[in-house]
């Protein structure tokens, strides 16, 4: 059983940072491709950044790129996303995802991940 555990979010000021976390367990976690997808609140998921299985390969959604960054420890089964200089816009439930092992074009799609964490709450407040 695959089981994916967000460490708790919080509630920072713009410009602040905040390092998320995610523990994975019940699959090689070394083998697949991680993400980090968002949803605010009356909005559909976003897709914010991934990582191959390898971490060798990172991709970023526009509205983040140079403010978040993703990495991964295999020997901890575990992913981490980084953000900084945070805005209120970055408000939202924040969720880790497990995905495929191969890394293509549809690694920005949410689809792509069949596995979710149960999700934690960022707030940016102004």
């Amino acid at each position: 059983q695959v089981q994916l555990v967000e460490s708790e979010g919080g509630s920072v000021q713009v410009g602040g940072s905040l390092r998320l976390s995610c523990v994975a367990s019940g699959r090689t976690f070394s083998r697949y491709n991680m993400a980090w997808v968002r949803q605010a609140p009356g909005k559909d998921r976003e897709f914010v950044t991934a990582i191959s299985w390898n971490g060798v390969g990172t991709y970023y959604a526009d509205s983040v790129k140079g403010r978040f960054t993703i990495s991964r420890d295999n020997t901890k089964e575990t992913v981490y996303l980084q953000m900084n200089s945070l805005k209120p816009e970055d408000t939202a439930v924040y969720y880790c995802a497990s995905g495929q092992t191969a890394w293509r074009s549809s690694i920005a799609d949410p689809d792509e991940y069949a596995y979710w964490g149960q999700g934690t709450q960022v707030t940016v407040s102004s």
